[in-house]
C-alpha cells in the first residue's frame, strides 16, 4: 500500500516538472523566435489556401500535355579514316567502353500551361534515358522550359508581351544552324499587323551566359510574315555573345561570336498538292570572327541553308517531310549553339581547346575540329499512325568543308523514333 502511495506520488512530481518545463520551454521559444514561428506558420497557410483553391475558381485555363518517345539511332563517324565508334574505335565513354554505333533511348516530356486573359505560364520537364538493363539510366532529367509571361499593351492591330523564364533560344528564334543554346532571361515581343503589308513583328531579348562571370548575351530577330498577302516572309536576327572581356585568350575566342542571319522563304498551298508547301533559305555571317592560324589565316566565318517542307501534322494519315541542305564555316555559330547537322564529335573536341567545353590545350590547325566547317543535308519524315502515334524518321549527313581545318571528318546517322503525344 505504501508503495502504491510513493508510485502515484512520484507519477504526480513527474507530471508538474514536465509542465513547468514546458511553459518555460514554450515562453522560450516565444521570446526567441516568435516572429519565425509566426511566419513560418502564415507560409504553411498560405500554401494550404492554394492547394485548396480550383483553376476554375481562380480563372484561366491549365492544359497538361506529353509526349512519350522511343528511339533508334544508327550512327557513324569517322576522323582521318579512322572510325570513331563500335568495335575497334577509341574509347571515349566512361569505363573503358567505345560508343557503340547503335543507340537507344526512352524519353517522356511532360508539360503543363496556364493562361488567364493577359498572362500565361509554361513548364515543360523532359526525362531522356539510355535504353538497358546494364548501362542504361534511368535518372536523366532536364528542366527545358520554365517562363511566365504578360500583355503589356493590347491595341487594336497591335501589342507588347514580357516574359521572363527559361527555354531554348530556338524556340523563339528560326534557324536551321544556330540558336541550340537555353535562353535564361527576359524577352519583349512586339507585334503589328497591316493588311495589305503583312505581319510585323520584334523580339529583344537579353540572358544570362554565366552568372559566374557576369557575363550576358543579346539576341533580337525581326520579321515581316505573309508580305502584301503572297505567302513571301523574311526574318533577321542578330546575337552577340561577345560581351565581356577575359583575361585568356582562348576565352575571348570562345565567344567571339556575333552572328547575324537573314531566312527569305515562300510559303503556298498547291490545289493539285492540296498540302501546304514552304520553301526557304538563309545566310548566316559572325561579324566578330578573326584571321587566326588554326584557320588558315582566313575567316571563316559564313554558313548557309536552302531547303523545302511539305505537309502538315493534324490528323490520323497526314504525313510531313522536311529537307535542307547546309553549310557551316569554322568560325560562323559557337559550338556550344549549334543547331545544324554537325559532325557528330563523339570526342567531343573544340575549335579552339581540346575539349569542346573550353578546357584542355589550344588546338592547332591539324586538331581543330567542334561542331562546325562541314556541308551536309538532313530529312525528315514524319507520319501519323494514329492522331495520336507519330512515326518519324530521319537521314543526316556531313562531310568536312575545309580540309585545311582540323582533320578530315564524315559523319552519318540513321534515327527512327515513335512520338505519342496525349
Amino acid at each position: 500500500m505504501r508503495d502504491r502511495f510513493r508510485f502515484r506520488r512520484f507519477c504526480v512530481m513527474l507530471a508538474g516538472s514536465l509542465c513547468a518545463f514546458s511553459s518555460l520551454a514554450y515562453a522560450d521559444t516565444i521570446d526567441r523566435d516568435d516572429d519565425q514561428d509566426i511566419d513560418v506558420q502564415a507560409l504553411r497557410e498560405w500554401i494550404n489556401t492554394k492547394r485548396q483553391v480550383t483553376v476554375k475558381e481562380i480563372g484561366g485555363n491549365l492544359s497538361i500535355s506529353g509526349e512519350v518517345r522511343t528511339e533508334f539511332q544508327a550512327t557513324g563517324e569517322t576522323v582521318n579514316g579512322v572510325k570513331q565508334r563500335g568495335r575497334g574505335a577509341p574509347l571515349y565513354a566512361s569505363g573503358g567502353n567505345v560508343y557503340p554505333n547503335r543507340g537507344y533511348d526512352i524519353e517522356v516530356n511532360l508539360m503543363l500551361d496556364y493562361r488567364t486573359d493577359r498572362t500565361w505560364s509554361a513548364i515543360k520537364l523532359e526525362f531522356d534515358n539510355d535504353a538497358g538493363i546494364f548501362g542504361g539510366t534511368f535518372n536523366k532529367i532536364k528542366l527545358e522550359k520554365a517562363y511566365f509571361g504578360g500583355r503589356v499593351v493590347d491595341a487594336d492591330s497591335w501589342y507588347i508581351d514580357v516574359e521572363l523564364g527559361r527555354r531554348r533560344l530556338s524556340n523563339i528564334f528560326d534557324s536551321m544552324l544556330e540558336f541550340n543554346a537555353f535562353f535564361d532571361g527576359i524577352l519583349f515581343e512586339y507585334d503589328q499587323s497591316w493588311e495589305k503589308v503583312g505581319d510585323f513583328y520584334t523580339n529583344l531579348g537579353v540572358f544570362v551566359i554565366d552568372e559566374r562571370k557576369d557575363q550576358y548575351g543579346y539576341v533580337g530577330e525581326l520579321g515581316l510574315l505573309n508580305i502584301a498577302n503572297t505567302g513571301l516572309y523574311s526574318k533577321f536576327s542578330l546575337i552577340d555573345w561577345d560581351t565581356k572581356h577575359f583575361a585568356s585568350h582562348v576565352d575571348n575566342l570562345r565567344f567571339d561570336f556575333i552572328v547575324g542571319q537573314l531566312i527569305l522563304g515562300y510559303r503556298f498551298y498547291p490545289q493539285k498538292l492540296q498540302k501546304q508547301v514552304t520553301l526557304y533559305s538563309a545566310a548566316l555571317y559572325n561579324f566578330a570572327a578573326n584571321r587566326l592560324e588554326i584557320t588558315n589565316n582566313t575567316k571563316a566565318n559564313w554558313g548557309g541553308y536552302v531547303g523545302f517542307s511539305i505537309g502538315e501534322l493534324k490528323k490520323q494519315g497526314d504525313w510531313a517531310i522536311n529537307m535542307n541542305y547546309q553549310v557551316l564555316q569554322a568560325q560562323c555559330v559557337p559550338d556550344f549553339d549549334n543547331g545544324g547537322i554537325g559532325m557528330g564529335n563523339v570526342s567531343n573536341a573544340g575549335l579552339y581547346t581540346a575539349d569542346i567545353n573550353g578546357t584542355g590545350a589550344p588546338t592547332t590547325r591539324k586538331t581543330a575540329a567542334g561542331n562546325g566547317n562541314y556541308r551536309g543535308f538532313v530529312v525528315t519524315l514524319d507520319y501519323l499512325i494514329t492522331s495520336n502515334l507519330n512515326l518519324q524518321q530521319q537521314w543526316q549527313q556531313s562531310i568536312t568543308l575545309d580540309k585545311e581545318i582540323g582533320p578530315f571528318r564524315r559523319f552519318k546517322q540513321y534515327e527512327i523514333e515513335f512520338i505519342y503525344g496525349f
